[in-house]
């Protein structure tokens, strides 16, 4: 028998929440969002303290993002994503870039954590011609994304496979394994976004920042090589630049220059 929400239960797991770090919510905050509680931005500022360089990581894993969905949609023409491990709600979402270029685009997004679930249901929202769905689902578990996306999602046409920042946390060589059953899975034409840290530029501060991270959080995660990360493009082909540094991929043309790698390689890579 499902258990009555009362308003009482309703405000004891709110103060639950607030009571202990939460890794969407830290990532929230560095990104400058407001979806987090004093312990979060506490938790924030003490990993950003051995690794300075972590917010200037996490806005450039999410300008990434946009410039990649846009060069998705206009240029490969691809209006279905699958976006796993979205995290929370902010700016520039997947479904704000890619319906701002075709409205018609159709999105569904994936994660494990219930805290993400209640932001995604209250703030996630579609055009009309469109499409914006939420699964709770766990990446460790890609049959079961595959079967609930196949409600919003045409697997007989291409989808973007949208992994940034969630493989880590999926810390030994089975991540390889989980990528490729959801590869194995798109049709041909379609196309893997995926991004993650590494310890190739500032290894102490990086290394540092993860110990730290597995130390206070909820979600443990693991830096890999650019080689590692490499192996998840493979069978795909590679659009330029390739992999790199993702501040680095495709950066909009300013007076400022080529811009400053960050510790996260990420590419885009099409299957034949």
């Amino acid at each position: 028998m499902t258990q009555e929400k009362t308003p009482e239960k309703a405000l004891e797991k709110s103060q639950r929440d607030s009571q202990a770090p939460h890794s969407a919510r830290i990532w929230n905050y560095w990104l400058g969002g407001k979806d987090c509680y004093e312990v979060d931005r506490e938790v924030g500022d003490a990993i950003q303290a051995v690794n300075p360089e972590i917010v200037h990581v996490a806005r450039a894993q999410r300008a990434f993002l946009a410039r990649a969905v846009s060069h998705l949609v206009q240029d490969a023409g691809i209006l279905q994503f699958l976006d796993i491990g979205t995290g929370l709600p902010t700016i520039d979402n997947t479904h704000d870039v890619a319906q701002r270029h075709d409205p018609g685009a159709r999105i569904v997004y994936v994660d494990h954590d219930p805290v993400v679930l209640r932001h995604a249901e209250a703030l996630l929202t579609s055009t009309p011609q469109g499409a914006t769905d939420y699964i709770e689902a766990d990446l460790r578990d890609p049959a079961s994304i595959l079967r609930q996306a196949a409600h919003t999602l045409d697997f007989d046409k291409p989808v973007a496979l949208m992994l940034l920042g969630v493989v880590a946390h999926v810390t030994d060589d089975h991540a390889y394994t989980l990528v490729e059953e959801l590869k194995s899975a798109l049709p041909g034409g379609s196309h893997l976004v995926l991004c993650d840290s590494t310890a190739e530029y500032h290894p102490e501060a990086t290394r540092a920042m993860v110990e730290q991270w597995n130390n206070t959080s909820d979600n443990p995660r693991v830096n890999r090589s650019p080689a590692q990360i490499a192996r998840f493009f493979d069978g795909l082909e590679l659009a330029e630049p390739g992999l790199t540094s993702v501040s680095r991929w495709r950066p909009a043309v300013t007076g400022a220059g080529v811009p400053a790698p960050v510790s996260s390689y990420g590419g885009v890579g099409r299957k034949p």
